[in-house]
């Protein structure tokens, strides 16, 4: 029995621009992680190498998720100002600009209150929850 020497060539990667496009696609389309190294076509393993090895990768992925998101953001100003979408509009004021709508509530009573009245219930509440009084006597054990 002889052993036959396999060749084994170790994968390269580099960042082609077919590869860094395709990262740069899939972040603008909001992907990130594993989802995204799948997406440009690698396995995950070989996309954090290759982050590792060639910075222009997370640049690629860095402008590909601020164009997504200028890119989106530019519909939903386009919905708020032109079409008069309040819905966009509001979406726009409270997660760009921190806008939080005020709360208000306002209570209206008619009725006369009667603090005589009221002290009473609440002397009955506080009775019925009061255990009752154990009697008896109590003996202080020597001290030893």
């Amino acid at each position: 029995m002889s052993f036959t020497s396999l060749t084994h060539e170790p994968l390269t990667l580099t960042a082609t621009e077919q590869r860094l496009t395709a990262v740069y696609e899939a972040a603008r389309k909001g992907l990130k992680g594993d989802t995204l190294a799948f997406a440009a076509g690698m396995k995950p393993s070989d996309y954090r190498r290759l982050q590792q090895v060639d910075p222009l990768v997370e640049l690629a992925e860095l402008k590909g998720a601020a164009d997504g998101e200028m890119e989106l953001a530019g519909v939903l100003h386009t919905a708020a100002t032109v079409h008069g979408d309040a819905k966009a509009a509001l979406d726009l004021l409270k997660h760009t600009r921190g806008w939080v709508a005020k709360q208000s509530i306002d209570v209206t009573v008619d009725e006369k209150i009667s603090v005589i009245r009221a002290l009473e219930l609440a002397n009955q509440r506080v009775d019925s929850l009061q255990p009752p009084v154990i009697e008896g006597e109590y003996r202080a054990s020597p001290e030893v």
